[in-house]
């Protein structure tokens, strides 16, 4: 196995050299993020390749959603950032070491990529000092556990290479559970406002998988992204591979973190996957019966209790076609009248009563603003369940019905949602329930007259227990 060992070359200054330490603050990364699963199968994702400290958590997004997942083989694409050559390099022998341990090369599918492109060969000068590649590692070491990979490096990212890679790479996977990686970090060392701007156009073309967007702004210098190819990359062969979903699912950059916003560096995380699920007709309509809601509550309160437990939650029988449409939910959580946990999803990817499954244990124990519930306080909860109609863009605030509608506005990355019955618990008109929600956002009480301010609303049928 030590034969064609790379060893690592930034442990402990790009992350920790110790392995308690660094499994450790990975956990930590994945104990901050709160997302809802992916109900189908993930093919690729885009992390960033900075340091820990600055893209860490960012990079958490992604990589928890394929926490205990299984796949054949990792291919991890990053750019070359010291030494300029053409093509792509891949990696062949032995393996990659981080302070985790050895993960070893699939030396078989590494030379049957090699084989099938004229641009691809194996570079050692592109491998020996590069970081794109080996930050991923550890991340991935935690959430999958025991793995191989092959680790291919680009020297250009033109079309014509991105094309060449994206074939050759496709002409082996088939058949084969494979999870392709992009590295990328985005704009470098603008201001804060200018690198927003810059980098949310790489977004875009993320959430639309346009490949052919992102080349050609990225040539014009309308974005910047130090892995475009390995995005690119990642992009062709998920639409190769049938990929019909995309989140981009979180954004920050340096500045974040520094407080220094004078010259920033941008992070993003992505995922790309295929729903094998058959989609069920959102109606959108209120009306929940009394034993659907009944069964919520119930599904809520136990998926917290048997976690608690540290036991597997039952299988739930489900009869109504209520419960089976798929529909977003928030979890509310109060101890003696006062909050204790908020969670919820506006996505509608799963069926409700999964929704409010995972809902549930995420207001209780994932709640960044509040220490995990505990079994003796289990008791004391009262639960309540919002199952939300899908959100409806309006253009005129008129439409607004206090007390019917919650609000979620959106501008630029910042994102605020309040639900309907806040602005009746606080008794609030409705220039103030939108002046509390860009609040909520992070944004000035008037973000919401802005021009770039979209302001969705959304109602909900709304019970609780003992009601």
């Amino acid at each position: 196995m030590n034969e064609g060992t790379r060893k690592s070359v930034i442990a402990g200054a790009w992350y920790p050299g110790n392995p308690d330490k660094l499994e450790s603050e990975i956990k930590r990364f994945f104990s901050n993020v709160s997302i809802d699963r992916i109900s189908g199968k993930i093919i690729g994702l885009v992390s960033p390749h900075a340091g820990y400290m600055y893209s860490g958590q960012v990079a958490a997004y992604s990589y928890k959603l394929v926490v205990g997942k299984v796949f054949d083989t990792v291919i991890i694409i990053g750019p070359s950032h010291r030494f300029y050559f053409h093509g792509a390099s891949i990696y062949s022998k032995g393996g990659y070491e981080t302070p985790l341990g050895i993960v070893p090369v699939n030396t078989d599918l590494a030379n049957e990529i090699i084989a099938q492109g004229d641009m691809i060969s194996y570079v050692s000068a592109a491998h020996s000092q590069e970081h794109s590649v080996e930050i991923q590692l550890p991340f991935l070491q935690v959430a999958l556990g025991p793995f191989n990979f092959v680790p291919v490096v680009m020297g250009t990212q033109d079309k014509k290479t991105c094309e060449d890679l994206a074939g050759a790479i496709f002409k082996v996977i088939k058949g084969k559970s494979i999870l392709i990686v992009a590295s990328s970090d985005l704009s470098h060392f603008h201001g804060y406002d200018t690198a927003l701007s810059k980098d949310s156009v790489v977004i875009k073309h993320i959430e639309e998988m346009d490949t052919e967007g992102l080349l050609d702004d990225l040539e014009k210098g309308k974005c910047e992204a130090c892995g475009g190819g390995p995005i690119v990359v990642t992009m062709m062969l998920a639409k190769k591979l049938e990929a019909d979903g995309v989140k981009v699912l979180n954004y920050a950059n340096s500045g974040d973190v520094t407080g220094d916003k004078s010259g920033v560096v941008g992070y993003t995380s992505a995922i790309f996957y295929k729903n094998n699920q058959v989609r069920k007709k959102k109606t959108g309509k209120l009306g929940l019966s009394e034993k659907d809601k009944k069964m919520l509550l119930l599904i809520a309160r136990e998926s917290i209790t048997y976690k608690l437990a540290k036991k597997d939650i039952p299988e739930f029988k489900i009869d109504s076609d209520a419960l089976q449409e798929k529909r977003g939910a928030f979890v509310t959580l109060k101890k003696h009248g006062q909050l204790r946990g908020c969670i919820g999803s506006f996505e509608a990817g799963e069926p409700l009563y999964e929704t409010v499954e995972n809902m549930a244990q995420s207001a209780a124990f994932d709640d960044p603003r509040f220490s995990r519930v505990t079994e003796e306080e289990l008791s004391d909860l009262k639960i309540e369940i919002s199952a939300l109609t899908p959100l409806r863009r309006i253009k005129d605030i008129n439409e607004i019905e206090v007390g019917k509608h919650g609000i979620y506005i959106v501008k630029g990355f910042h994102r605020g949602v309040l639900l309907p019955q806040v602005a009746t618990d606080y008794k609030w008109d409705k220039i103030t329930f939108l002046e509390e929600t860009c609040q909520k956002a992070g944004l000035s009480f008037n973000a919401w007259k802005e021009v770039d301010a979209e302001i969705y609303i959304f109602s909900a049928d709304i019970f609780a227990e003992n009601e």
